[in-house]
């Protein structure tokens, strides 16, 4: 379980974070939130509060390929690839990396990497 002080400190990252970036129709803004056992991704425009596409490992598309995948890094890799697909078929090629608070490393950095090896520009 997550003790109060870090979720408190990761709540006020977020904060901070997000008074510089938003996101747009043409450059929506990739938001990751990981969980103690999945990924999630999500292509948000701010300017209409609508969010475009959401990609989870969840995701049934993902099923087979998510229990060849081997730990949590390796499936976020998996969800980042997912989600840039997705967004080249609506014609999104640029997009704003919101970490949403957490450290850039291990599940989060294996979800940029993936997104910028379908092919989307972060």
């Amino acid at each position: 379980m997550i003790s109060k002080r870090k979720l408190e400190n990761r709540r006020r990252t977020k904060k901070h974070i997000r008074l510089h970036m938003s996101g747009s129709a043409q450059r929506p803004r990739l938001s990751v939130f990981r969980s103690l056992r999945h990924v999630y991704a999500q292509l948000v425009d701010d300017d209409q509060g609508k969010t475009l596409i959401g990609v989870s490992d969840l995701s049934a598309e993902l099923a087979e390929q998510r229990k060849s995948a081997k730990g949590q890094v390796a499936v976020g890799k998996l969800v980042g690839q997912f989600m840039a697909r997705k967004a080249l078929e609506q014609k999104i090629a640029q997009v704003v990396f919101d970490r949403n608070g957490f450290r850039y490393h291990g599940v989060i950095k294996a979800v940029a990497d993936g997104a910028r090896e379908g092919g989307l520009k972060l």
